[in-house]
C-alpha cells in the first residue's frame, strides 16, 4: 500500500471510531471512554497485519461490532470494549490473561466467552451442529452479553459475505437462520432478527430475495400513497384530542413475505399485509395506557377492526418486554391493514429489546423478563437427559412461539408458548404438580390433558400421589420443560423396574444352574438382541422376558450357539439402505397414523432417516409409502403441496409400546363389586384403566372394562387377581 493510501485508512479509522463515540445508546461516563479508548488502541495495534477478504484491515470488522454493540443493542462501555477486542485472542499474539490483566474480569470473561464460540466450527452433521449450539448456549450463564456480542459479530459477517465463496456463503446464512435469527428473536432485538433473516434469504434463496425486493420496491410509491390516504382519515380525530404523534408505514420484512407466500400458498401480489402503519405517541409513563386505548378507538371508529385479530400487549407483556396494541382493520380501498400503537419508550423497547429496560427501569427495579428466561433456558441447558438435537428443536419451537397467557384459578397470570397443553401448564406451574396430574379443569369444565390451552383460559390442575407419568404423555405436550421432566420420570421409572429386574433374574438363572455375571449378562444380552444390561433387567422385570425364554436361552448357550449372537451386528452393504432387522433397541418399527398401524414402507433415499429421526409418510404414486425426515430438504414442498398425502409416522420400541385390552366381566350381582374391580386395577401401577362400563339384570351382571398395558404378562396378571373376586364367574379378554 502507498503511504497515502495508508494515511487515508488510518484517517477513516480515527472517523469510525469518533462515530463510535458519538452514536453510543447510553451516556458514556469519562472512565467508559478511556476504557473504550484503550481497548481500540489494543484492538488496532493487534489486528495491524491483518485484512479481511475484502482486502480492506481487519480493524474495521469489529469497529462495526462495537457500533451495532453501542447504537442498535445499547450495551454497557463493558460490552463495547468487549466487542472492540472479540477476535484479539483468537486471531492474534495476545492471550486472556493480557486482557484480564489491562481490562478487568469483567471484559476477559466476555472475550473468553466469544473465543469459545468462535471455536465452534459449523458442521453439516445436524447432531454436531446441535451440540455445538448447546455449547454456545452454555455460554450464557457466564455471561448473556457473550451472546448479544455474538449475534452483532454475525451481523456484520452477513451484511458483508460479498467476497466470500458461495458455498460458505451458504453455510454461514443457513447458520443465521437456524440460531442466530431465533436467539435474536428470543432476546427481543426484533430489528436485527429481521435483517438476519433477510441477509439470511439473500444468501440461502437469492432469486426469491431479489424478486420480492424488486416487488417491494416498485410498490413503494403506491404504498406511501396508501399511508397518507389512511393518515387523512384519523389525522383529525388525533389532532382534536392534542395527541403527539407520528404516523410511519412499515414494509413487512423479505423473510416474512416469503413466509406467507409459502404458508398460505399465493404470490406476492395475493399477500394482503405487506406493510404496516405504525402510530409512535409521546407520552408520561402514567398516562400511556389510556392514550393507547384512546388512539385505539379513534382509529376503530374511522375504520372497521377485524375482532380475531386484536393483539393486547399493553396488559400482558411478552416476556421479552414487548408492549403495544396490534389491531388488523379494513382500510381504504378495501383493504386490511395492520395497526401498531405504541408509545415513544414502547418503541425503544421493541427496537433495543434488552437494552432499553435499563434506561426505563428504576435501579430497585429487576429485569425479570430476560433474567426469567435465562433461568429457564439454564434449567433446559442443565438437563443432560435430553439429546442435544431435541434440545435445539424444542429451544427453536419455544423461540419462535406465540405466546398465550393463562389463568390459575386464584388469578396469577402465567405466560406460556401457543399450541400448549393442559399438561405443559401442569409442569409450567410446578414439576411436582406436572409429575402428579391426574386431570384439568379449564373454565371450570374437565377436560383431557392433551386439551389445547387459549389465550385467557383459567385452568386447574387435579393431582393425585398415585398419578403418574406414562409414556403417552409425551404426545401431549409441546414445551421443552414438560417433555424432559416427563422423560427424566420414565427413564427413573425403568430404572426402579431394572434394578427389581436384576434381582429376579439372578433368582431365574439360578434355578437353571447359571450364575449372573458380566460374560451371562452379556450373552443374555447378545441373545435378547437388546442395547445394554438395562433394556435386559427392565425387560425381566416388567415380565417381557419370562421364564420360557430364559430356558430358551439356557438351552442355545448349552449348544455353543453364542458365537452366533456375538457377530449379529453386520453393516449393510449399501449405507444409504437402512437394514430393518438391526434396527435398535430403541426404536424398533415405524406406525402410521392416529391408529399407529404397521405398513410397509421404504426409507426416502433424498434425506436417508434413520430410526429416532422425527419422520412422515408420503403416500407415492407408485412406490407405496416413503419414509422423509421432518426437515428434509423436500419436506415443505412436499407437506405445501400434496398435504392430502402426508401420514403421521413415529418410530416405537414394540417391547415397550403400551397396548388396549378389552375385558369382558360376567358373574352375580353383589354389593361394592364395582368398586372391588376397579379397586384391584388402580393398585397395579402398570395399568391405566380406560373406561369401564356394567350393565345388570336380575342379580346378573355383565361389565366391559378398557385397559392399556405394556405386555401380555401383566394383563394375564389382572386377569387371575380379578377372577379372585368373590361373586366374579368369568373374565374373557375380547
Amino acid at each position: 500500500m502507498t503511504k497515502a493510501a495508508i494515511e487515508a485508512e488510518n484517517k477513516e479509522i480515527a472517523k469510525e471510531y469518533k462515530e463510535l463515540l458519538k452514536i453510543s445508546y447510553r451516556n458514556l461516563s469519562a472512565e467508559d471512554k478511556r476504557l473504550i479508548r484503550s481497548a481500540f488502541d489494543v484492538a488496532v495495534d493487534a489486528h495491524k497485519d491483518q485484512r479481511r477478504k475484502s482486502g480492506e484491515a481487519y480493524i474495521f470488522h469489529p469497529i462495526a461490532v462495537a457500533k451495532i454493540v453501542a447504537a442498535e443493542i445499547g450495551l454497557d462501555a463493558t460490552s463495547i470494549a468487549a466487542a472492540l477486542l472479540h477476535d484479539v485472542v483468537e486471531d492474534t499474539e495476545y492471550g486472556l490473561v493480557d486482557i484480564e490483566r489491562m481490562f478487568g474480569e469483567a471484559v476477559a470473561r466476555i472475550v473468553d466467552g466469544l473465543t469459545k464460540i468462535s471455536a465452534l466450527e459449523y458442521d453439516s452433521d445436524v447432531s454436531l451442529q446441535a451440540e455445538n449450539f448447546r455449547k454456545m448456549l452454555l455460554t450464557l450463564n457466564e455471561d448473556v452479553r457473550v451472546i448479544i456480542i455474538k449475534i452483532a459479530d454475525r451481523l456484520h459477517n452477513m451484511q458483508t459475505m460479498e467476497s466470500m465463496p458461495e458455498e460458505k456463503q451458504v453455510k454461514i446464512a443457513s447458520e443465521t437462520l437456524y440460531i442466530y435469527a431465533p436467539l435474536a428473536h428470543r432476546i427481543g432485538l426484533y430489528n436485527i432478527k429481521t435483517e438476519l433473516e433477510d441477509l439470511g434469504l439473500k444468501y440461502t434463496e437469492p432469486e426469491v430475495y431479489n424478486d420480492i425486493l424488486s416487488k417491494i420496491k416498485e410498490s413503494k410509491e403506491e404504498q406511501d400513497a396508501y399511508i397518507k390516504d389512511f393518515s387523512k382519515v384519523i389525522k383529525e380525530s388525533l389532532d382534536a384530542e392534542k395527541l403527539e404523534y407520528d404516523i410511519k408505514g412499515r414494509p413487512k420484512s423479505i423473510f416474512s413475505i416469503r413466509r406467507k407466500m409459502i404458508s398460505q400458498n399465493v404470490s406476492f401480489d395475493e399477500v394482503y399485509d405487506k406493510f404496516a402503519v405504525r402510530i409512535i405517541y409521546k407520552s408520561d409513563q402514567e398516562s400511556e395506557k389510556f392514550l393507547a386505548w384512546k388512539i385505539y378507538s379513534i382509529v376503530t371508529d374511522h375504520f372497521r377492526p377485524n375482532p380475531m385479530r386484536l393483539r393486547d400487549w399493553i396488559s400482558s407483556p411478552k416476556s421479552t418486554g414487548y408492549e403495544a396494541l396490534h389491531i388488523t382493520v379494513m382500510g381504504p380501498k378495501g383493504r386490511w391493514v395492520e395497526v401498531q400503537i405504541r408509545s415513544e419508550r414502547m418503541n425503544e423497547i421493541a427496537e433495543k429489546g434488552y437494552a432499553a429496560h435499563y434506561k426505563y427501569k428504576t435501579k430497585e427495579d429487576d429485569d425479570g423478563g430476560l433474567d426469567d428466561w435465562l433461568n429457564k433456558l439454564q434449567e433446559t441447558l442443565e438437563n443432560a437427559e435430553i439429546s442435544a438435537v431435541d434440545f435445539v428443536e424444542e429451544f427453536k419451537l419455544n423461540l419462535y412461539s406465540k405466546e398465550i397467557f393463562i389463568f390459575s384459578p386464584k388469578g396469577d397470570l402465567y405466560s406460556l408458548p401457543k399450541g400448549a397443553t393442559a399438561l405443559d401448564f401442569s409442569f409450567h406451574v410446578h414439576t411436582e404438580v406436572g409429575l402428579h396430574t391426574r386431570g384439568a379443569k379449564v373454565n371450570g369444565k374437565l377436560v383431557p390433558l392433551s386439551h389445547v390451552l387459549k389465550s385467557g383460559d383459567q385452568v386447574e390442575i387435579i393431582t393425585s400421589d398415585r398419578s403418574k407419568p406414562t409414556a403417552n404423555w409425551l404426545n401431549y405436550v409441546v414445551t421443552g420443560r414438560a417433555r424432559s421432566k416427563i422423560k427424566s420420570s420414565l427413564k427413573e421409572e425403568q430404572k426402579q423396574i431394572a434394578s427389581e429386574g436384576k434381582v429376579v433374574l439372578a433368582r431365574k438363572l439360578k434355578s437353571l444352574k447359571i450364575s449372573l455375571d458380566e460374560k451371562t449378562i452379556n450373552q443374555l444380552v447378545g441373545f435378547f438382541k437388546l442395547k445394554t444390561s438395562l433394556d435386559l433387567f427392565y425387560r425381566v422385570g416388567a415380565g417381557i422376558i419370562d421364564n420360557q425364554m430364559l430356558k430358551d436361552f439356557a438351552a442355545a448357550r448349552n449348544n455353543m450357539f453364542m458365537s452366533f449372537f456375538k457377530n449379529r451386528i453386520r453393516k449393510p452393504s449399501h449405507p444409504e439402505e437402512i437394514d430393518k432387522d438391526e434396527i435398535t433397541l430403541k426404536y424398533d418399527q415405524l406406525v402410521f397414523g392416529k391408529e399407529q398401524e404397521k405398513l410397509d414402507y421404504k426409507m426416502a433415499k433424498c434425506c436417508n432417516p434413520i430410526p429416532g429421526d422425527d419422520v412422515f409418510g408420503f403416500v407415492t404414486v407408485n412406490e407405496g409409502i416413503k419414509v422423509h425426515k421432518q426437515n428434509c430438504p423436500n419436506a415443505l414442498q412436499l407437506q405445501s403441496n400434496y398435504n392430502y398425502r402426508i401420514m403421521m409416522a413415529k418410530w416405537i420400541d414394540s417391547t415397550q409400546q403400551e397396548f388396549i385390552a378389552n375385558l369382558i366381566i360376567t358373574g352375580i350381582d353383589a354389593m361394592g363389586l364395582v368398586n372391588n374391580v376397579t379397586k384391584v386395577i388402580s393398585n397395579n401401577l402398570h395399568i391405566d384403566m380406560k373406561s369401564v362400563h356394567f350393565d345388570t339384570n336380575d342379580g346378573t351382571f355383565t361389565g366391559k372394562i378398557t385397559v392399556v398395558v405394556k405386555n401380555k404378562k401383566i394383563l394375564e396378571n389382572l386377569i387371575t387377581n380379578i377372577k379372585k373376586i368373590n361373586g366374579i364367574d368369568k373374565v374373557s379378554r375380547v
